[in-house]
């Protein structure tokens, strides 16, 4: 070894190394901040390579070497595994996203756009700004880490090379991407509800004197009222978000249970 690293030349080291790669590479997919297009191709590709030499140690633990190799079947569920593993932090982003896009929604800014930076696209601007403010909490709280440390978990529970049931673990993840509706909804509440009681409010003031013009005055007062709301409610916002860690464990740990083969008795072998 060099370093702490294993023997390149070893059996069974070289596909262990392109298997932990092609995990790290499914977590890179789609994981938040590691998948951003701001990110140059080239980088992405070195950071690849530097985390699956890193990992490839915690791999080799658990892996039995004389059974790796590298198939189709090997190269799809190792690629799904590190994708579910950023998919499951993604959801969170994506909550706070849909937060932002119903409040925006409700104001009553859907024509107003601005830039993504993370996807390069035009997105509503609310949405654009909670997908930001939830990837910035997800950084400082170290999130970027803890997807690194939940791959190298990942080997304990799922070796590298052993056989998995996609379809059971991507239809958990499928069941556990609702959370991104009540996370939406939740977020979005107050500023859903500030909304429902002006347009109430006025509603019955324009009944009540017709002669006021409310209807001139109804759009400003709403969208004034709407980003009061959102801006008094971020606090909230922030303090749920800091829970992301709890919510992510459980939809990793939904996530192996369900992908995990149970092992045949040793007579039917």
């Amino acid at each position: 070894m060099l370093f702490g690293l294993p023997d390149f030349a070893a059996p069974g080291v070289a596909a262990a190394f392109v298997l932990t790669a092609l995990r790290v590479g499914g977590l890179l997919l789609v994981a938040p901040a590691w998948s951003a297009k701001s990110v140059p191709m080239k980088l992405r590709t070195a950071v690849l390579v530097v985390f699956a030499v890193l990992l490839l140690p915690s791999a080799l633990q658990t892996a039995d070497r004389a059974t790796l190799v590298i198939t189709p079947a090997t190269f799809l569920a190792e690629t799904a595994i590190g994708f579910a593993l950023g998919l499951a932090a993604a959801l969170v982003i994506a909550g706070a996203e849909f937060a932002g896009e119903l409040a925006t929604n409700t104001i009553g800014l859907s024509g107003a756009a601005i830039f993504d930076p993370v996807n390069n696209t035009q997105g509503a601007i609310l949405g654009s700004f909670m997908q930001l403010f939830a990837l910035t909490l997800l950084l400082v709280a170290g999130g970027h880490v803890l997807m690194l440390k939940a791959v190298a978990m990942s080997f304990v529970a799922l070796p590298l090379g052993a056989p998995v049931a996609l379809d059971q673990g991507f239809l958990a993840l499928v069941k556990a991407a609702s959370s991104i509706f009540a996370t939406g909804l939740q977020f979005a509440a107050p500023v859903i509800a500030a909304i429902l009681l002006a347009n109430t409010a006025l509603a019955i003031l324009g009944r009540a004197a017709p002669q006021l013009q409310i209807i001139s005055i109804a759009f400003p007062l709403q969208i004034g009222i709407g980003l009061l709301t959102f801006a008094s409610s971020l606090g909230l916002i922030a303090n749920g978000l800091g829970t992301w860690t709890a919510a992510y464990g459980r939809t990793v740990d939904t996530f192996a249970r369900a992908v995990q083969v149970a092992p045949e008795p040793a007579g039917r072998r």
